[in-house]
């Protein structure tokens, strides 16, 4: 069986995964349909196509800004887009399947593994970096309105401490080409002992020499940005624009349901089961993410069942869009690129 049947295969299963864990929501969110004001949930539709496409702008704004992809079309920047998203959602790997997926994508768009991760860099840290100015100004807001709590104000510095520290860790790192050689080295040897002693692999599996040769480029383009930091000027408009619109998602399912909730909270709520769905097994963060955002909501005031409604209503959604907007276009890459240096997801 060929590579490309094999992870058509697993992806589909995936997908199953997904539909899965989130079963009990989906029921839920169907049950709903009787309360919905349909002509205001239906703005859902283009807030997500908005919120993936400005992740697509994040990477490949930075890319134009080194030369790369400048004819590169709207549709498709959208439509690679809407397969980055597709992947990420459905593979539980932390984000790595987006970045691998990501990088062979790119590659038959003429830029290189390094430059290609670069990129991927760069759209978390404008995501993450927009979305802590944004936490702040929530905090302020609610320190206004006089409804900020404890609770709040340790999960917000719990929220920003671990995009802070990360982000702090990655710099470290990437900055420093001698620890950067370092941590290619301990990284090479790492995944062939596990290749040899776990797998049984007789052959390395990454050879030491070609990963050193890519993190060196990822240092390269680090070191350009540092000199040339309007580069990122772009990446974080766009980064700014898809945490309004994610956030939004979940403002219109509650505003279709009749309820208008404080945006503050939902923020703030968006960001912890984000970060926790970056790290759970399950497809897309599915059970963690609905249940840490729809706690938050609950302490921070708002009635246990509007939050439980709007949240399952818009993360059902959201699942159904992704599926369906993604799954199309990532097959027809596969069969475009048939064969040819196959994508490493999971």
């Amino acid at each position: 069986m060929k590579f490309r049947t094999w992870l058509s295969l697993i992806t589909l299963f995936a997908i199953i995964l997904i539909l899965f864990f989130a079963r009990h929501d989906l029921m839920h969110a169907w049950q709903l349909l009787d309360r919905v004001n349909i002509w205001v949930l239906v703005l859902i539709i283009p807030a997500q196509l908005v919120s993936y496409y400005a992740v697509g702008k994040m990477i490949f704004s930075y890319l134009q800004a080194k030369g790369e992809l400048v004819k590169l079309s709207w549709w498709e920047t959208a439509r690679i887009a809407l397969e980055l998203n597709f992947v990420n959602h459905a593979l539980p790997s932390g984000g790595v399947s987006g970045i691998s997926y990501s990088n062979w994508r790119l590659k038959h768009l003429g830029v290189s593994a390094g430059r290609a991760t670069m990129a991927q860099v760069v759209r978390y840290v404008a995501a993450f970096g927009t979305y802590l100015v944004m936490l702040l100004i929530a905090l302020v807001l609610l320190a206004i309105d006089g409804s900020i709590s404890r609770f709040a104000i340790t999960s917000s510095s719990f929220i920003a401490g671990i995009l802070i520290g990360g982000g702090a860790f990655l710099v470290y790192i990437i900055g420093s080409e001698s620890r950067l050689q370092s941590f290619s080295i301990g990284l090479g040897r790492f995944i062939n002992r596990f290749a040899h002693k776990v797998l049984r692999r007789r052959k390395k599996l990454v050879q030491e020499a070609q990963l050193a040769s890519y993190f060196q480029e990822l240092h390269t383009d680090y070191m350009e940005l540092v000199r040339r930091p309007a580069d990122l000027k772009q990446p974080l408009l766009w980064g700014l624009v898809f945490n309004i619109f994610e956030v939004s998602l979940f403002l219109i399912a509650f505003a279709a349901l009749g309820q208008w909730i404080n945006p503050a909270p939902v923020l703030i709520a968006y960001g912890i089961a984000g970060l926790a769905g970056f790290f759970v097994v399950t497809p897309g963060g599915a059970g963690a993410y609905e249940a840490l955002m729809i706690s938050f909501l609950v302490s921070a005031g708002v009635a246990q069942g509007t939050a439980i409604a709007g949240v399952l209503l818009a993360r059902v959604i959201l699942i159904i869009m992704t599926i369906a907007s993604g799954y199309v276009f990532y097959q027809l890459a596969l069969l475009r690129y048939n064969g040819d240096a196959k994508p490493k997801l999971g």
